[in-house]
């Protein structure tokens, strides 16, 4: 399994630790700091849509001006996720060839059994 976010956002860590405590085994990717590159931004566009991807409960996403939010499609949502990775949903899961993005305890403890 593999885990990508932001160290220190809260659900990431939450997330983190659950997996800590249940003795499931990841890899973990900050994005942030470790970068993401387009093709891996591709595999999860096609994997999950890009709407899922978006954070729009997110301080980033609030900061945006109203007509990007309002206009946003594929092509300007997978730039802007490429610029400021905050604005993705957090973790994004892969898992295999599966993709999940947050955090959902009775989902990865069915993964671990």
């Amino acid at each position: 399994m593999k885990l990508y976010g932001i160290k220190n956002c809260d659900t990431v860590k939450k997330a983190r630790k659950w997996l800590d405590e249940n003795g499931i085994s990841h890899d973990f990717h900050d994005f942030k700091k470790d970068g993401l590159t387009s093709d891996k931004l591709s595999e999860w566009e096609q994997a999950v849509g890009w709407e899922a991807l978006i954070n729009k409960r997110g301080t980033t996403w609030r900061k945006l001006p109203q007509e990007v939010r309002d206009t946003i499609a594929a092509q300007s949502a997978h730039e802007l996720m490429l610029e400021n990775p905050s604005i993705i949903k957090r973790p994004v899961v892969e898992r295999g060839d599966k993709v999940t993005v947050g955090f959902n305890a009775d989902q990865w403890a069915a993964w671990a059994d």
